[in-house]
């Protein structure tokens, strides 16, 4: 038994409102605000065996565009959520899902900006997170999220499999869905922030969270990253072994000598040896839970 030929083609527009979503595609290529020599070795996927491109999904205002990669002929995969940094499902976030599908997955990248503006397209990080990922609701992300399992479910992936990995603002985001969504077996989080200040946007942090986790979470931290210091981890640590079970089933792995953005393989930041370690610690994570 194959999947559902719908898996292999575009859905189709439904209610579609551009006024609510300014990203209707994803283009090409890295985010402008991350160019770098380094971008042109960063690792590349094939999608030799897969299918894999952009879809719409349909969402509670519209249809959100997002990245998806599958198996070709694939029979009820597991589905992994792949939340991107603030730079939106550029050509990193496709690639990492295009890898996790060579494994078997349907991996699935949704375009989480795609209302407020598309940060790709803005070289300046500082006005990403002025323009973009400050004006991002977290309860507007996590129905997106849900939005994206209804889809998979829908066509053919087993989501009762289903598990959630992001990195730096979608780190936070992953501690923030296993919090939310039942369904989610596993989750990892590739150095998302633990505590913040609370806002309209962003009225929880993960360390606030940690006690109703729905599944453990992997957080995999570089011990040399400014902006999350080692004592927010340890105060996380500390919530998650007081929490519920799935809190006291969670780990956190900090690699001594990585500085933020770690696995980033098009970037500065990038250190192999702990990013393919992290890679193997993720994909056990998800074997160790069923996913």
């Amino acid at each position: 038994m194959k999947i559902e030929p719908e898996f292999d083609s575009l859905v189709p527009a439904q209610s579609f409102d551009r006024r609510s979503f300014i990203v209707t595609s994803l283009g090409a290529g890295f985010a402008v605000a991350t160019q770098s020599a380094l971008a042109q070795t960063a690792i590349k996927t094939d999608d030799a065996g897969l299918v894999a491109g952009e879809v719409k999904v349909p969402a509670k205002d519209g249809d959100m565009v997002t990245y998806r990669a599958v198996p070709a002929g694939a029979t009820k995969p597991s589905v992994v959520l792949v939340v991107s940094e603030i730079f939106g499902a550029h050509e990193y976030i496709r690639d990492v899902c295009r890898r996790l599908a060579k494994l078997g997955y349907c991996a699935i990248a949704p375009e989480l900006f795609a209302r407020q503006g598309d940060p790709r397209q803005i070289a300046s990080i500082p006005e990403i997170q002025a323009k973009i990922t400050s004006k991002t609701p977290d309860a507007q992300v996590l129905a997106d999220l849900d939005a994206c399992v209804a889809w998979a479910a829908g066509k053919g992936a087993d989501t009762s499999r289903l598990a959630i990995t992001g990195f730096c603002w979608g780190g936070r985001i992953a501690w923030l869905y296993a919090a939310h969504n039942p369904g989610v077996k596993a989750g990892v989080a590739w150095y998302g922030r633990l505590v913040g200040a609370a806002s309209e946007i962003t009225p929880r942090q993960p360390i606030e969270l940690a006690g109703q986790l729905k599944a453990p979470v992997l957080g995999l931290y570089g011990g040399l990253d400014a902006g999350i210091p080692l004592e927010t981890i340890d105060a996380m640590e500390k919530a998650l072994k007081q929490g519920s079970a799935a809190a006291q089933a969670s780990e956190i792995h900090v690699y001594d000598n990585a500085p933020h953005a770690f696995h980033a393989d098009y970037r500065p930041s990038y250190r192999k040896e702990e990013a393919e370690d992290g890679w193997k610690k993720m994909l056990a994570w998800f074997r160790k839970n069923g996913v």
